[in-house]
């Protein structure tokens, strides 16, 4: 574990606590390109000669061009204007640009801080580790963009776009379970009798550990509603198109289990519904656990009502924009990108409470003198 003892850990802290703000704005802005259909607007990955947008007229001509070739224009957007190519490509250009200027500020924050000697030895591995991790997450982002230039895609392929997804929130996960390392005291993880309370937290933290793992395949399976754009196969509430068990599930020939899993678009719809109920209870039951405990750290104690919070506010968001669905006009911003945006940031900081309250509840040894 990263001591946090050391004043020289605070402008550490600072620094990757601005990372993980900065890799939060990243995912929300892959949220809105992919919301406006713009992640198929730039056909190339040109690390450094991409970082600046066209700059004249020549340019831009150019890569509306190359946008023409791909399956997207001809199927989609064949009536397509100047105007709009550059609207849409202005999105997934500053999604691209925002990663690279994360990439910037890690690399100067992390050469200053050794500069400045305020970074450990111990710090070193796990900020390589995300700087790795960044780098995998680029390449993700570009196989996923490959897969909707060719044949006859017209979006991403949803498990690649769930695949890139998935990763973003490993790497923000990262780079906050490190914050937290660096900037909580360890004072604060425990304050209680350990032989009074130790069960009750023993109880609390596998509840916490269930949640995390029940949130990961949530999560999962938000970002393939998201990539098969499957609210619309089913826009109601509480049953699905008057069933509660629908027609369809499990039942369009898929070769494998696996792909009806995760290309039946009824199927990935039921199962995202069903496990957002589950978390439902668990949360309901960890709460309970948690305010059940008398003698807790100070900042579990003023936090402990959050997992509740943003698990009312996530399903009432999720509900909202699965209703809102059938207006959903191509090329303008409706209700449902506005609910569908809140909806995955609510997710976000849903995942980031339980991370967090993960680490506020971690056992820690010490010795009890007498």
């Amino acid at each position: 574990m990263v001591s946090s003892s050391s004043s020289s850990s605070r402008p550490v802290a600072i620094w990757v606590y601005t990372g993980v703000i900065m890799l939060l704005v990243q995912v929300i802005l892959g949220g809105i390109t992919r919301l406006t259909g713009s992640g198929l607007s730039i056909t190339q990955w040109n690390v450094v000669t991409g970082t600046l947008p066209p700059l004249n007229d020549t340019q831009w001509q150019d890569a509306f061009y190359r946008y023409q070739q791909t399956p997207q224009y001809h199927i989609l957007n064949s009536g397509f204007t100047l105007g709009n190519f550059k609207f849409i490509f202005f999105w997934e250009w500053f999604h691209r640009f925002w990663a690279r200027m994360v990439g910037v500020v890690f690399l100067v924050g992390f050469a200053g801080l050794i500069w400045k000697k305020k970074m450990k030895m111990e710090m070193v591995r796990p900020l390589i580790i995300l700087f790795l991790l960044g780098a995998l997450q680029g390449a993700i982002g570009w196989v996923m963009v490959a897969s909707g230039l060719t044949g006859d895609a017209i979006y991403v392929e949803p498990t690649r776009l769930a695949l890139h997804f998935v990763f973003a929130l490993g790497l923000v996960v990262y780079a906050f379970w490190f914050a937290l390392q660096l900037s909580v005291p360890g004072q604060a993880l425990l304050m209680v009798n350990p032989r009074a309370s130790r069960s009750g937290l023993a109880t609390l933290r596998r509840w916490t550990i269930a949640i995390l793992f029940v949130l990961f395949f949530q999560l999962l399976f938000g970002a393939l509603m998201a990539g098969h754009k499957a609210a619309t196969v089913a826009p109601t509430w509480p049953t699905i198109n008057g069933d509660w068990i629908p027609e369809g599930l499990f039942n369009q020939s898929k070769s494998s289990l696996f792909e009806e899993l995760i290309g039946n678009k009824i199927t990935v719809q039921f199962i995202h519904r069903a496990v957002a109920y589950l978390l439902l209870g668990m949360v309901g039951v960890w709460s309970i656990l948690a305010f059940r405990l008398e003698e807790v750290p100070g900042y579990f104690r003023k936090l402990r009502w959050l997992p509740a919070l943003f698990i009312l506010v996530q399903i009432i968001l999720g509900i909202t924009t699965l209703l809102t669905s059938p207006g959903i006009i191509p090329g303008r911003w409706v209700a449902f990108d506005w609910l569908a945006q809140f909806h995955q940031v609510t997710g976000l900081l849903f995942l980031l409470t339980i991370i967090g309250m993960l680490y506020l509840v971690k056992p820690i040894r010490y010795s009890v003198t007498v």
